[in-house]
């Protein structure tokens, strides 16, 4: 069995999705960009298809990525921390379960080139793959993205939410995002 086969028969959480099982990822041993973003939200768990939303239509906006780039699994890894749809809570989705990262990314990264560059997505995936910065903001992180290059660069999640991130913060307009269209151009070679 493939371990997408795997991936996509997993019943590992089950019990706690209230809208039941449907892994959504997407990955190829070619891909040289990664996005490890959050956990599918309700849409992509009915569509099937990642960021299939208006964050995925504003994540494609930031990166310059066109549909059938993005969707492109020989181009692009989409994986999120969480791979189901966790349900709703207050003020938005519940966090991705926490069963799916340790169980799958180590295997799904394996399978990708070594030479990539990651966009880590929101918190969630900061918090695993950056822990050494755990105690700075998501602003600090993504402010600091020099820091993280050439093989990473951190990124608030573009929820409708990213909006007041983007006013609040010209600069992730004016100097992350000229930096982050250049590098995927030059991944997407």
């Amino acid at each position: 069995m493939t371990l997408q086969a795997e991936i996509a028969a997993c019943k590992v959480c089950a019990s706690s999705l209230p809208h039941g099982v449907r892994p959504v990822v997407s990955f190829s041993s070619t891909a040289r960009l990664l996005i490890i973003g959050q956990a599918p939200g309700s849409k992509v768990h009915e569509s099937g298809i990642p960021w299939d939303d208006r964050s995925g239509d504003r994540l494609r906006e930031w990166t310059g990525l066109s549909k059938d780039q993005m969707y492109d699994p020989a181009q692009v890894a989409l994986v999120p921390m969480g791979f189901c749809y966790p349900g709703k809570a207050s003020g938005g989705d519940k966090p991705p379960r926490p069963e799916c990262a340790p169980l799958w990314h180590d295997r799904v990264l394996a399978e990708l080139p070594k030479e990539r560059l990651t966009l880590l997505v929101g918190t969630y995936a900061q918090a695993r793959y950056l822990p050494e910065t755990r105690r700075q903001t998501l602003v600090e992180r993504v402010a600091a993205f020099h820091d993280f290059l050439p093989s990473v660069m951190p990124l608030p999640h573009p929820a409708w939410r990213s909006t007041l991130f983007m006013r609040d913060h010209p600069w992730f307009e004016a100097e992350v995002l000229p930096e982050l269209r250049l590098r995927i151009a030059q991944v997407m070679r």
